[in-house]
């Protein structure tokens, strides 16, 4: 219900976001994650993992550990928008090397951390 508000607020322009959350039990498979969206894995009130499509241009399926016992973990906290905010940052270290942050949905480009020319989003 709220992703439906979200996205209706946003289409009036209303809020601004990059990602939208949606919460599972499951690992997602590659092709169930789209553009725009984290999947939230929390099974039995465990949180998991976070995996979303880098937002740099380059598709790769990023998939966060948000186990506190295993190094790196990050953790996501969603607003009641479901727009999550990340922490820390995800740097990749494919090709692609985006480096950002998650705030409230929105990807926070570090500092040389946005590829040119591959199509990445403010």
């Amino acid at each position: 219900m709220m992703r439906h508000l979200a996205g209706l607020l946003r289409a009036l322009g209303l809020v601004r976001y990059d990602l939208i959350a949606r919460r599972t039990s499951r690992y997602p498979d590659d092709a169930s994650v789209r553009d725009g969206e984290l999947v939230f894995v929390v099974d039995g009130g465990v949180e998991k993992w976070a995996c979303f499509r880098c937002p740099g241009g380059c598709g790769a399926l990023i998939p966060l550990s948000l186990n506190p016992r295993r190094r790196p973990r990050w953790s996501v906290a969603l607003d009641w928008l479901h727009r999550p905010t990340v922490r820390p940052s995800v740097h990749q270290t494919n090709d692609c090397a985006c480096h950002f942050h998650v705030n409230g949905g929105r990807v926070d480009w570090c500092e040389g951390g946005r590829p040119l020319g591959r199509g990445a989003r403010t």
